[in-house]
This record gives C-alpha cells, sequence and structure tokens, in this order.
C-alpha cells in the first residue's frame, strides 16, 4: 500500500521532502502538507483507488500520516490493501 500511496504524495502534496523519506507513521502536515494539498491528495486517491471519501473521514486526523490514509482505504476498499 505504501509503495502506492507514496507517488501519489509526492504528485499532489507539494511536501519539501520525497515521500520515502518519510515513516509511515509520521506526521504529514508537520512535514508540510497544507489543508488544499490534503484535498488535492484527497482527490487524487479517490480516483487511484476508486473510491469516495464518507464526510466523517474528512478530517485532519484521515490524512494525517500515510498509515491513517492506508487504514481509511483499507476500510473503504479492503482488496486495495493487496495493491
Amino acid at each position: 500500500m505504501l509503495d502506492t500511496l507514496r507517488p501519489l504524495i509526492d504528485k499532489h502534496a507539494r511536501l519539501p521532502v520525497k515521500a520515502d523519506t518519510l515513516a509511515a507513521g509520521q506526521d504529514l502536515y508537520a512535514a508540510g502538507l497544507t489543508s488544499f494539498a490534503a484535498v488535492q491528495l484527497m482527490l487524487a486517491l479517490e480516483e487511484a483507488f476508486d473510491i469516495e471519501f464518507p464526510e466523517r473521514m474528512l478530517n485532519r486526523r484521515s490524512f494525517a500520516t500515510m498509515e491513517s490514509i492506508a487504514a481509511c482505504i483499507q476500510e473503504l476498499r479492503p482488496q486495495a490493501l493487496a495493491s
């Protein structure tokens, strides 16, 4: 899952560092993720995984780390874990 997430984070999160330099549990907001970039990332994730984040997941906590993003995707589309 992280191998799929990292390129999307690199392309859409606009972080000053590459996603592969961050630990899975590292705070993406502390690494430079802005609210605007989080929305861009969310849209890219929805397209890449053919999912739609429900309102209850539209919060800072859901997108704070690669682990939290992966957990949301797994909940919405369990077969995505295999990718």
